[in-house]
């Protein structure tokens, strides 16, 4: 499994505040998106988000979003390692994604950049 890079989690109390501060410190521009009842901005190795505290709660337990390659061959390798797949693959605005709880408890996303595969 091939990965490309991480993306820090962030909650926010409000995305229109906190956005300007990571473009600029990113040097880029928020992708912006809503994802259920949370608003989500994406900007360099930062993720955004913002919304009812009982969804951030949960979004919160996931400890980074991890880019591979491809999801399906990210799925086949953390099953057969111990992993436990939570949710998954399902696709995304961006492409792909799972959520995988480690051996070791700690819970993680991974996505890919293949829309509609």
């Amino acid at each position: 499994m091939d990965i490309l890079g991480t993306t820090l989690r962030i909650c926010v109390e409000d995305l229109e505040v906190s956005v300007p501060f990571y473009e600029r410190l990113a040097g880029g521009t928020a992708l912006r998106f809503d994802r259920g009842g949370v608003s989500v901005a994406a900007v360099g190795c930062f993720l955004l988000m913002s919304g009812p505290e009982e969804e951030l709660e949960v979004l919160r337990r996931v400890a980074a979003t991890i880019a591979v390659r491809d999801v399906d061959e990210a799925h086949d390798v953390l099953s057969s390692s111990g992993a436990r797949i939570l949710a998954g693959p399902i696709p995304t605005p961006a492409g792909r994604n799972l959520i995988a709880m480690h051996p070791d408890g700690s819970v993680f996303e991974y996505v890919d950049r293949r829309p509609g595969a």
